[in-house]
């Protein structure tokens, strides 16, 4: 494989006058009332695994340093001829796990080179372009996700590119900030090797009152890029109403990947507390009401027996003393009509 700056210009030279046309053969012809849409795929014989039925993707291996070289085949199926750019591109995940390209290539994207990056294809005809991936000589050992992608007439098309730089390779991979809340469990899942993983998952819930879920390995439709963290979700829908759970995560993957995480959940139904303390609050407000109502009618009571006795004793005390007052009087009146007739006499 040519590594030398001359024997890599005479390779670009080469592939430059190498863009193949093929009019006619292969190409499918548009149905009736339809639209033609114009493809991109693989040439079935290039790349370092050549298939003759067709590849889904381009796969290329090669140690740092290497030149790696395959070809793209972009097919006109329509009426008129078709001018089409090509670029590279690295590889990505979104937050949530989907495969995306980004927009500034600074890997793989950046390694590829076309021998024409814009290239006019007659109608009804396949062009297959040569194309390079240089591999720096210090490129790290593993796998460097990109594609190969094709625009024209406003839409974009792209091919995958697996590219394995030689050398040592890591599988390893964890999950992290499991969570419950809303009837799901969500977590992350961090690829921390060199190689590209498609991870499998295990859910298993226990709680005070037994096992709360029981879900056996199953593979996640992600493929995890070097690197990359995403996040994930589980639906719970037959989450307990009143526990005290455990949830444990188990996440494994090609390579002898292995990771765990927990996470502690407490179901409480606030609905049904909520109702029952205020049937006990409203409870508590009557019997409160009821006692008062109740003492005040008895402090009345009391009240008027009070009230009369101190009549009784006052008019008592009243007669008493009018008694002793007329007692007096008539001793007064003696008296007196003793000393009167005493002195006349």
């Amino acid at each position: 494989m040519p590594s030398s700056p001359r024997a890599r210009a005479r390779l670009r030279a080469l592939c430059g006058a190498a863009v193949l046309l093929t009019a006619g053969a292969g190409v499918p012809a548009a149905a009736a009332g339809t639209a033609p849409a114009w493809s991109v795929s693989p040439s079935a014989g290039g790349g370092t695994r050549p298939a003759q039925d067709g590849r889904p993707y381009f796969y290329a291996e090669g140690v740092p340093g290497a030149v790696l070289q395959d070809k793209v085949a972009v097919t006109n199926p329509g009426g008129r001829p078709l001018t089409v750019r090509l670029r590279g591109a690295d590889a990505d995940n979104t937050g949530t796990g989907a495969l995306s390209l980004r927009k500034k290539s600074t890997d793989t994207g950046a390694w590829i080179t076309f021998a024409r990056r814009e290239v006019k294809i007659p109608a009804r005809t396949r062009a297959e372009v040569p194309f390079t991936v240089t591999v720096p000589a210090d490129a790290t050992p593993g796998d460097h996700p990109g594609a190969v992608v094709a625009s024209a007439n406003g839409r974009d098309s792209g091919v995958s590119v697996h590219l394995r730089v030689s050398g040592p390779t890591l599988s390893a991979l964890t999950v992290e900030r499991v969570r419950v809340t809303g009837g799901r469990i969500s977590y992350d899942l961090v690829n921390r090797g060199n190689t590209v993983l498609t991870p499998r998952l295990a859910v298993r819930a226990d709680g005070l009152l037994g096992r709360a879920l029981d879900r056996r390995p199953r593979t996640l439709p992600v493929e995890l890029l070097p690197g990359r963290r995403v996040t994930l979700s589980e639906p719970w829908r037959n989450a307990p109403a009143l526990d005290s759970v455990r949830v444990r995560l188990t996440v494994t993957a090609g390579g002898g990947a292995h990771d765990e995480a927990t996470a502690t959940k407490r179901f409480v139904p606030w609905a049904a507390v909520a109702g029952t303390c205020a049937v006990i609050l409203a409870a508590g407000c009557a019997a409160l009401w009821c006692v008062r109502r109740r003492r005040h009618a008895s402090g009345g009571d009391g009240e008027s027996d009070v009230n009369g006795e101190n009549g009784e004793n006052s008019e008592n005390g009243e007669n008493g003393e009018n008694s002793e007052n007329s007692e007096n009087g008539e001793n007064s009146g003696n008296h007196g009509s003793q000393e009167i007739q005493g002195s006349w006499s």
